[in-house]
């Protein structure tokens, strides 16, 4: 399962969960940093990858398009890097299923 975080959240995350979510990426690592999030959302359905966001422009776009690409949304303000690796190592059984699930897009965390 490859991940693309989006610009809201630190490109720390890669590092810090490579060990859960390998060849996974930060937008700023791939050119995408300030970009339309209709270009991130293109790049992650070319290349496969399952967008991480705390924006809800995302959640809008899954609800119009479909997926691919698939959404994760976490819910949670003003909160630190530390705090999103957390909540996706313990939600990591439940990252995976959702990655394989064929009729699912979209997954909130909070």
């Amino acid at each position: 399962m490859r991940l693309l975080f989006d610009e809201n959240l630190s490109p720390r995350l890669v590092r810090r969960l490579a060990d859960l979510y390998p060849d996974s990426a930060h937008v700023h690592d791939l050119g995408l940093g300030a970009v339309a999030d209709a270009a991130v959302w293109a790049h992650a359905h070319e290349h496969g990858l399952i967008i991480v966001s705390k924006d809800a422009d995302f959640h809008a776009l899954s609800q119009l398009r479909g997926h691919p690409p698939k959404v994760v949304w976490i819910r949670r303000a003003n909160c630190s890097t530390a705090d999103v690796g957390a909540l996706f190592r313990s939600h990591h059984p439940r990252i995976l299923e959702f990655g394989t699930e064929p009729d699912t897009g979209f997954l909130a965390l909070a």
